[in-house]
């Protein structure tokens, strides 16, 4: 596999959330706006590509035996890193993302390729593995927001581009639903294509 696909699959090809709709829960949940979305999106692809390497680099020396629960302690380090780091130095986007950040541990987009890549391959194929799936986890969480929060508040950002008000089930969580529906649908098709 070339290095280019190897980065790339994760974007639309194996898009985590909407093509192999993996970490559904955080998905629909925390994306009713673009900077959650993206805040999110970002946290966990730093936690998938700091464990994707680190676990790589580590796969001869864990034993077969306790290899997930070895998997689990390190995406629980990178996931207290960010935690911390929101809590310090984005304050209301770690309120705002709340109990959803630490519980990235448990996200299966991340153990999966742990699991299914890091464990089986070099560290920089590794490295490029984290890298596309997080930007491609990160993109499906950021048009989820996106979408969410222009047709619920009228506004991407927190700038209204539409006067009056939204339509409320877009912020509520059937309107999650029906974004993702959607958005799954189209990337199907460009999967296709």
């Amino acid at each position: 596999m070339s290095k280019i696909s190897i980065l790339t699959k994760g974007i639309i090809k194996e898009n985590p959330t909407l093509i192999l709709v993996l970490g559904a829960c955080p998905s629909l949940a925390v994306t009713t706006s673009s900077i959650n979305g993206l805040g999110m999106g970002l946290a966990t692809t730093f936690v998938l590509l700091m464990s994707n390497i680190l676990i790589s680099l580590l796969k001869n020396v864990i034993p077969d035996k306790i290899r997930i629960p070895c998997f689990i302690v390190v995406i629980a380090t990178f996931v207290s890193i960010v935690d911390l780091l929101l809590h310090g130095f984005v304050p209301a986007l770690a309120d705002s993302l709340g109990l959803f950040i630490p519980l990235i541990v448990v996200n299966c987009i991340v153990l999966g390729r742990a699991e299914a890549f890091a464990s089986k391959n070099s560290v920089f194929d590794s490295m490029l593995d984290g890298i596309g799936m997080g930007l491609g986890f990160t993109l499906a969480l950021f048009l989820i927001g996106s979408v969410r929060e222009l047709l619920g508040n009228g506004a991407v950002f927190g700038h209204k581009f539409i006067v009056g008000d939204g339509i409320l089930v877009f912020v509520l969580a059937p309107g999650a639903f029906f974004v993702m529906g959607f958005l799954i649908a189209i990337f199907k098709m460009l999967k296709k294509s």
